[in-house]
């Protein structure tokens, strides 16, 4: 099972437990275009980046290998998403009750992983060349770097035009990797246009250190998403706060406790808790009215809400 349901702490049985799980938001699932989009985006980036890696080889600039090394995580973080979106679709079993969703994070976490090691041996090779700066062709690394930034820019376009930028997390995470890659060639072209003008080469680690830091930047951001995620925690577009005083808000409805809010997948929250209400309350309508106002505001349409009356004692969460 890919998620450890927080009920499963509880230490009672189920009696009287509604589910809310009638419609999932799957922002996966449809958007052919998202599909088009990112395939296009993937087939661009991963070209640009063999033509830098091997330009960076020829020319010897550590510049265009960094700005490649970039292009690396963002043609890794496109077929992960593209991957993601395909394993999204997959049918739920009895075994992995999510079905694969969850596999977007880990696949996040391992491009953030990734990313931090590529980051490191640019860093190290950057110091060296400090104290020993190489000789690079500036002129045909001018040529490859506008290329890439060509590419670049086609790769933004087809993702604005086919893809749905706003509100995909994941068509939103790729075009802003294809944009930070448009920044490193730009990068690439202002180094080899030095190096050709002044032969400072120097100039070349120097940019290379400038566009790691960029590969860092957006790790870090990766990265210590995937983590809360996968440690269950509240959605950062959540105030889990504002939900309690939601659900308190309801008629009928005296205590909540064991309230526990997470994401499965970018896009897609869930939702846990007890309400305590009074015993005269019809609860079927109390539920209807919780179901509603969460999915209303918060946009969370996994809601599991177990009803409790006065009568119902069992264990609590340790932890409150």
């Amino acid at each position: 099972m890919a998620h450890g349901h927080p009920h499963g702490h509880h230490g009672h049985d189920h009696h009287g437990h509604h589910h809310g799980h009638h419609h999932h938001g799957h922002p996966h699932v449809h958007g052919a275009g998202n599909r088009a989009g990112l395939t296009i985006a993937l087939a661009i980036t991963t070209g640009i980046m063999v033509l830098e890696i091997a330009g960076g080889l020829l020319t010897n600039s550590l510049a265009l290998l960094s700005d490649a090394g970039h292009m690396f995580s963002d043609a890794g973080a496109l077929a992960l998403s593209l991957l993601a979106m395909r394993l999204a679709a997959r049918p739920v079993s009895l075994k992995r009750s999510y079905g694969f969703r969850r596999f977007e994070i880990l696949a996040a976490l391992l491009n953030g992983a990734t990313l931090f090691v590529m980051a490191g041996f640019i860093l190290w090779e950057a110091v060296e060349r400090f104290r020993e700066p190489a000789e690079v062709a500036g002129g045909m690394m001018t040529f490859i770097a506008f290329i890439g930034l060509a590419a670049n820019a086609a790769s933004a376009w087809y993702l604005m035009r086919k893809g749905d930028v706003k509100s995909n997390l994941n068509v939103r995470s790729a075009y802003l990797h294809v944009i930070g890659d448009a920044l490193g060639s730009v990068g690439a072209i202002a180094a080899g246009l030095v190096i050709s003008l002044t032969s400072w080469y120097w100039f070349d680690p120097l940019v290379s250190v400038l566009v790691t830091l960029l590969i860092v930047r957006s790790a870090w951001g990766v990265t210590r998403t995937a983590v809360h995620i996968l440690m269950e925690g509240t959605p950062e577009t959540i105030d889990a706060g504002k939900v309690r005083e939601t659900l308190l808000g309801i008629d009928g409805v005296l205590d909540l406790h064991d309230l526990h809010i997470w994401t499965i997948t970018s896009g897609l929250d869930a939702l846990s808790c007890h309400l305590l209400v009074r015993d005269e309350q019809d609860e079927q309508s109390v539920l209807q009215e919780a179901l509603n106002r969460i999915e209303k505001r918060f946009h969370i349409r996994h809601a599991t809400i177990q009803i409790e009356k006065s009568g119902c004692r069992h264990a609590r969460l340790e932890c409150h």
